[in-house]
């Protein structure tokens, strides 16, 4: 399990931490049942505080992405459908968030962004 901390960015180091570990779940890296690191040791390879990491695996337990069992560790969860698309649903709508920003912005109208995105989402099919 790979995870980039960035000092330069806005956001805390726990949700960076949270934010690769979903993305890797989501995207198959992880596999539920696959053990990951306990705490400790992912905060000594990050060098960042195990109360960074604890808020971080607590984040995430309290999502279902991971299982946390006394004296066996901590496991990738089980996806569960409807929370699965419910977290896509999510990630798509922080996107179409910063389009519409741009958009209003720059003074494009929203008939032209309406456009775009089916457009862009009918090539996929």
């Amino acid at each position: 399990m790979e995870i980039l901390i960035s000092s330069r960015s806005d956001r805390p180091i726990y949700e960076q931490i949270v934010s690769q570990i979903k993305a890797q779940i989501l995207s198959g890296a992880l596999r539920a049942g696959e053990a990951l690191p306990s705490m400790r040791a992912l905060a000594k390879s990050l060098r960042v505080s195990v109360i960074t990491v604890q808020k971080a695996y607590e984040e995430l337990q309290r999502d279902g992405f991971i299982e946390t069992t006394v004296g066996r560790g901590t496991f990738v969860a089980p996806l569960n459908r409807d929370f699965y698309l419910e977290e896509q649903q999510r990630q798509a709508e922080e996107h179409l968030l910063r389009a519409a920003e741009i958009g209003r912005g720059s003074g494009i109208p929203l008939k032209t962004l309406q456009d775009v995105l089916a457009m862009f989402y009918e090539e996929g099919e």
